[in-house]
């Protein structure tokens, strides 16, 4: 009779342990609503939250709020959180970026609280901007009280407003979504692996998002896959196994793929005016800092740290004194710059007058030069050359000549050049005849008297970098249609694929269009950002 009554006794209790079922379909190119069940019932997100950690996490270090480098300092609050966490110590200090990995994939509590002490100073403060950003998102019907999930009284959200979250991370934040679908990753003091590879490798297509556990709260699950040009966000809130939700996630995602019109335009979500940092000071009547206990009455004063403009600066004020020197530091510049002025563009003085000699001289060169042009007589002056030793401007310059020293110059000018030594040849392309000097060295001479040069090894230099993974496109039927797939690509993503290398790859079922030469972030952030434009490809590892 006693085991009887004990048995009742558990299955009530049981019973009344049992979360509440919701769920929610929806065309993440469109955000339309491909099927919904209890969606804006408010329960249990469980570890859905961290979600909208790691959203704000992402927007902190996009703003410069924070980097992936930067070292937080753990908590004791954050430390004390109970499993599933990393294993974090009070005081110890760690990279965001590892916190990051292991709230994403391992669902650390300790490593999400951290996240929100170090970006919001305590979990009040944090939990206050987790709902601001959760309102800047669309998410009418949730309200947030912790960074991690973890069950407390007025912690509740929907599955429609998960769904959202999760289309917003893979459309803000596709340089991190990747990171929803590894299915293990340094987290800095240890390897974690996804609490969601079970649906994972299950799944065709299946790349995120993010599970959660309560007893309160039940198996839920976000996930979000890729068919074709086709993406399927889907939410189950109160799933009774791992199993179970899988299976209800899969019926889901199975649904909406059936149902999701094949040529749908790619919609992105509005951008949000998010929240930034901001910090609570609380201050006393009596102009002493309080310390929040009640022993003094005290405001809250809310000052944002965030600006929206940069205030001009005020000038400072200037004696009459000090206005009056620089006056006269002014004019005494004028008058310095003025008189510079006056030199630079001052007349320049005319030339001298030429005497009758040098006109003479000057009129006897010209009229040499153009006979030896007519005659076909090499004067010796190259005409392309500067001139101006036969001017006037330069004879002012020298002595006055004689007439004497004038007729001497001009019978050396008109007398014929003496023959260079050695042989010459004539060539008679016009009736005029001109002799030239020839290099008459045969080039076998020359080979044996230039030196030898050194041998020229020319290799091949790989412009890799060390990069070794790829994008992979598809496999197309012809090789002009993978390489037109390469170009439009291309044009499309020159931002993520300017360092990689178009390939294409003959199979035996086809073609494959590559790009290679990338490194892994580049080749994640390629992938991501072509999916988020209906763009079906996968990375290459080496």
């Amino acid at each position: 009779m006693l085991a009887f009554a004990t048995l009742i006794a558990i299955s009530s209790v049981l019973s009344g342990q049992a979360a509440p079922f919701a769920a929610i379909v929806i065309d993440a190119r469109s955000g339309e609503t491909l099927y919904e069940q209890n969606a804006d019932a408010r329960l249990h997100p469980a570890s859905l939250t961290k979600m909208l950690t790691l959203y704000i996490a992402f927007d902190a270090i996009r703003r410069g709020e924070i980097s992936l480098d930067s070292m937080i300092t753990v908590s004791k609050s954050a430390a004390a959180k109970p499993p599933s966490k990393l294993g974090l110590r009070a005081g110890q200090k760690i990279a965001l970026r590892y916190l990051i990995r292991a709230a994403a994939v391992k669902s650390a509590n300790d490593a999400a609280s951290a996240i929100g002490d170090a970006l919001g100073g305590n979990e009040e403060r944090w939990a206050a901007r987790m709902n601001r950003t959760a309102k800047a998102l669309g998410m009418r019907n949730s309200t947030f009280k912790n960074a991690n999930g973890l069950t407390e009284a007025g912690h509740l959200s929907t599955a429609r407003d998960m769904t959202t979250l999760g289309r917003r991370l893979f459309y803000d934040f596709p340089e991190y979504y990747n990171i929803f679908s590894r299915r293990e990753t340094d987290a800095g003091i240890t390897k974690v692996r996804n609490t969601n590879r079970r649906f994972l490798d299950a799944y065709a297509g299946a790349d995120g998002i993010k599970t959660g556990y309560t007893s309160a709260a039940g198996f839920n699950l976000t996930a979000s896959a890729e068919r074709g040009n086709k993406r399927i966000i889907a939410t189950v809130f109160g799933g009774t196994s791992t199993a179970n939700r899988n299976a209800k996630i899969a019926e889901l995602l199975d649904l909406g793929f059936g149902n999701a019109r094949n040529n749908v335009a790619v919609r992105r979500p509005a951008p949000a005016d998010l929240p930034g940092a901001d910090a609570e000071l609380v201050a006393s009547s009596d102009g002493t800092q309080g310390n929040g206990n009640g022993r003094s009455a005290g405001k809250t004063i809310r000052l944002v740290t965030s600006m929206a403009t940069s205030p001009r600066p005020r000038s400072r004020p200037v004696s009459a004194e000090k206005v009056a020197e620089t006056e006269v530091a002014v004019l005494a510049m004028k008058e310095d710059i003025a008189g510079i002025l006056a030199e630079v563009i001052a007349p320049t003085a005319p030339p001298p007058e030429l005497s009758p000699a040098v006109k003479v001289a000057d009129a006897a060169v010209a009229a040499v030069m153009e006979t030896a042009a007519d005659t076909g007589l090499d004067t010796g002056l190259d005409t392309g050359a500067d001139t101006s030793v036969a001017t006037a401007a330069d004879i002012v310059a020298r002595p006055e000549p004689k007439p004497v020293e004038i007729a001497a110059t001009m019978r050396e000018i008109a007398k014929p050049p003496t023959p260079p030594e050695g042989p010459q040849v004539v060539i008679a392309d016009t009736p005029r005849k001109r002799p030239v000097k020839l290099l008459m060295a045969s080039a076998e001479t020359e080979r044996k008297a230039a030196p030898e040069a050194a041998p020229v090894v020319v290799t091949r230099v790989s412009t890799s970098g060390g990069r070794h993974w790829g994008v992979n496109l598809g496999r197309f039927a012809s090789r002009g249609v993978a390489e037109r797939t390469l170009m439009q690509t291309a044009l499309a993503e020159s931002a993520t694929l300017r360092d990689g290398l178009r390939k294409v790859v003959e199979r035996s079922g086809g073609y494959d269009a590559n790009y290679m030469g990338l490194s892994r972030e580049q080749a994640d952030l390629a992938c991501r950002r072509l999916q988020a434009r209906a763009v079906q490809c996968f990375t290459i590892g080496p």
